[in-house]
């Protein structure tokens, strides 16, 4: 339906005045593609998620693609991934010019990758494994970095979902040789487009800063200072610069993580409350709620449901809701690969998932609002 404008939607900004002032500030500035907007963040990224390096880029599409050039994969390697994930996880493989091999979850109440699979995948061409943090939950990393460890392998951690999320106290993006964050719109840092890399390896920062801008030895802001008058290029690079404008709203977003994050937990809380009323929905992750940043909210309907007709209802009463994710394997593109794919859990889910509406600024009339459609729907 065309100008469909929901009661409830799936996710909505956490914008303000400040927001505001990051982009006048810039447009004030008169200087719009990377400079020092584009180096505070970066900065300041590095700090919040104590590692050495933070690069910042256009999307996480981008940041992914750079990982598996960073980690080496060309020619038919063999790299791990998840098949319940967005699409851009795998096709940063295909990009590089690797193959994805994807991995089940861990189980139905842990959704994400499951390293007993990953080490069955494992072949004399895997050069690497992609794990996503799926909602903003862990993945199992002690046990994935003992299986890279012990095959060789690099690890690139998926972290689109997770800015602020821990493991075991430390932050995801900060486990892996190379983490990936987006800025999409629904994201918890939300600038409409944009990423960042981090990494504490200064050799893989070095390629990244270098394939980021074309290849180039020195970029458009070391000229204008007279830092340099020239370049040289000494690889093949991309244009994957973010502009200053979206590194300003980051650098808001940034600062709005914690309480944001801290929202969206106490808005899990309710949900989990008022839901565990409906015997035909299950929510994962059971126990693992204290170290995540609920990007978010997944619940498994029972296979009696049907969900197009359960999201169809809530449509019409003015609830948005979602799928995360329609298995990657199953896509008529992915098909074409020659892969055994043996992943009943993911397909499960796959089929059963449902994604409520969450973020920072939702009222508890409004979950109250769904919580009880939802009681009414089942009612029935």
């Amino acid at each position: 339906m065309s100008g469909y404008n929901p009661t409830i939607p799936l996710f909505d900004l956490n914008y303000g005045q400040e927001e505001e002032e990051a982009m006048l500030r810039v447009l004030r500035s008169k200087w719009l593609t990377m400079g020092p907007e584009t180096e505070a963040l970066e900065i300041e990224f590095a700090e919040f998620c104590g590692v050495k390096h933070a690069i910042a880029l256009s999307n996480c599409t981008t940041a992914l693609h750079l990982a598996n050039l960073a980690a080496g994969i060309k020619n038919d390697d063999e790299v791990i991934c998840p098949s319940l994930s967005f699409v851009a996880t795998s096709n940063s493989i295909l990009y590089a010019g690797g193959k994805p091999v994807f991995a089940d979850i861990k189980s139905l109440n842990d959704w994400t990758i499951s390293p007993r699979d990953i080490e069955r995948k494992i072949s004399d061409r895997t050069k690497a494994i992609i794990v996503m943090h799926y909602g903003g939950f862990a993945c199992d990393m002690d046990e994935i970095m003992r299986i890279a460890a012990r095959h060789s392998l690099f690890v690139i951690e998926d972290a689109a979902h997770a800015p602020g999320a821990t493991y075991k106290d430390k932050r995801l993006g900060a486990l892996g040789d190379i983490s990936c964050f987006s800025f999409f719109s629904n994201k918890n840092i939300s600038t409409g487009e944009g990423g960042m890399i981090c990494t504490n390896s200064d050799e893989y920062a070095q390629k990244i800063r270098l394939m980021r801008s074309h290849g180039m030895t020195s970029l458009t802001l070391d000229r204008h200072k007279g830092h340099a008058y020239s370049y040289d290029v000494v690889c093949l690079g991309y244009n994957y610069r973010i502009d200053e404008i979206h590194a300003a709203l980051a650098r808001v977003q940034l600062k709005k993580l914690y309480d944001g994050n801290n929202l969206r937990l106490k808005a899990a809380g309710i949900y989990k409350k008022g839901l565990s009323k409906i015997d035909q929905i299950t929510i994962p992750f059971a126990g693992k709620a204290d170290q995540t940043n609920y990007h978010i909210f997944p619940i498994l309907l029972d296979k009696s449901v049907n969900r197009n007709d359960l999201m169809t209802y809530l449509r019409q009463n003015g609830i948005q809701t979602s799928i995360h994710y329609p298995p990657i394997h199953q896509f008529s593109f992915f098909k074409n690969f020659n892969f055994k794919h043996e992943l009943p859990l993911t397909e499960y889910v796959g089929e059963h998932e449902l994604t409520l509406p969450m973020y920072p600024g939702i009222t508890g009339c409004q979950q109250d609002s769904v919580i009880n459609f939802l009681l009414k729907y089942f009612k029935k």
